[in-house]
């Protein structure tokens, strides 16, 4: 019976991003972005996968490390491509992690991890911004783990780290707007 209802809820929670939605209403709704970091729930829902402490493959983490004063000196060009360039590194890792032969809770939760990262990949290369275009690139040496905890763990960090600091910083367009 949870095992059907965490299925029914991960099926919910992983509807891509409305694509009417424009990206700047995201910068402009912190609630939106709030509701969007689905990590407390999949930490939950982690809890009911039995056995699903170790991946079957490592995935690169994501960089997560902020500098503050070198961070704030970056263009917004340059802030989002380094976490696009994290989240493209995630979700490589997540598709490679996803096997056929997984239990169907450890497949629903990489699928929602996947759909959750690909909204916020969808929101910030749709974002507009002045400036020359940056290539993503990543700030660190990425680190490898098999734990989902570690990578759940380090996906929130770049989320309410360097996401929520970038968009704080965009809020300005939202009062023009």
């Amino acid at each position: 019976m949870a095992l059907s209802r965490l299925l029914l809820l991960c099926m919910v929670a992983s509807e891509v991003w409305d694509a009417e939605t424009r990206p700047i209403e995201f910068v402009c709704n912190k609630g939106a972005r709030r509701a969007m970091n689905i990590v407390a729930e999949m930490e939950r829902a982690l809890v009911e996968c039995f056995g699903l402490t170790t991946l079957s493959t490592p995935v690169q983490l994501p960089c997560t490390e902020l500098h503050v004063a070198s961070w704030e000196n970056k263009s917004h060009q340059e802030k989002r491509g380094e976490i696009v360039a994290s989240l493209r590194l995630l979700i490589e890792g997540v598709k490679a992690v996803k096997a056929p032969g997984q239990p169907g809770c450890a497949t629903s939760l990489l699928q929602r991890l996947e759909n959750n990262i690909n909204n916020y990949l969808l929101i910030l290369t749709n974002l507009q911004l002045s400036g020359p275009v940056v290539s993503p690139a990543l700030s660190c040496v990425p680190r490898s783990t098999q734990s989902l905890s570690t990578v759940l763990l380090n996906y929130n960090q770049l989320i309410s780290g360097k996401l929520e600091r970038f968009m704080v910083h965009m809020e300005d367009r939202c009062t023009s707007q």
